[in-house]
Order: structure tokens, then sequence, then C-alpha cells
């Protein structure tokens, strides 16, 4: 939870690295308060009706809330491992980006500093 925060504290930063810890906790935590919120909107009736079960009101505001912060941390991610920000944009790439969002949640961080900042890992 703390690196949940931590990414949100981090808001709209993105130079610096991030860790794996950092990136799978915040993704993590993220996925499991959509769910929730989801399930709140689709029991409240806020989710759009013959839609199933999908995200409403108070899913699409989350959602928008934390889309700079799901940026700026996938970036920093991809920093740590030595690599431009602009890789990110691979994500748009349909039935690729989930291949590049796994690769850069499980590649290890260049160990020691790098251009774009010191190790993570080593400063905790």
């Amino acid at each position: 939870m703390n690196y949940y925060i931590e990414a949100l504290k981090k808001y709209a930063v993105f130079s610096g690295r991030a860790r794996r810890a950092e990136f799978g906790w915040f993704t993590l935590v993220s996925f499991g308060i959509s769910i929730v919120l989801a399930i709140v909107d689709n029991v409240v009736g806020l989710a759009p009706d013959g839609a199933g079960f999908s995200t409403g009101l108070l899913g699409a505001l989350y959602a928008l809330g934390t889309l700079v912060p799901s940026i700026a941390v996938l970036v920093r991610r991809i920093h740590d491992t030595g690599r431009s920000g602009w890789f990110a944009l691979l994500l748009l790439i349909p039935c690729v980006g989930i291949f590049v969002w796994l690769f850069f949640a499980f590649t290890a961080g260049n160990s020691g500093a790098n251009e774009y900042g010191p190790d993570p890992k080593a400063a905790a």
C-alpha cells in the first residue's frame, strides 16, 4: 500500500525511476479499487443499463483521476530498465500492448545509476 501512496504523491513526476514493486503494487491496488468501484456502480445503478457488468460513474472518475499517475509510474518503470519513456506508446498497439506491459512489469531494472537517475532499489 505504501508504494501506491508513493506513486500518488509523485502524481505527475515522469522523471526518475520506479522499482518493480512500486509499479506492481500501484497496478494491483488500482485494479482492486477498480473492481470494488465497478461492483458499487452496478449495485447502486451507476453503470450503464444493458451493459452487463461494467464500470459506471465511480469507476470512470477513479480511472480519470489516476490516469496521470498511472502513466507517470509506467514511464518511471521504463526508465528503470534504461529505456526512454516513449516506449509507453507501444501499449497503444492492439494485441502487443499487454506483452510490452508484462515485459516492463517483470524485467529487472538496471543495477546502479543510469541516465534517468540513481538505482531506486539501492536507495531503499
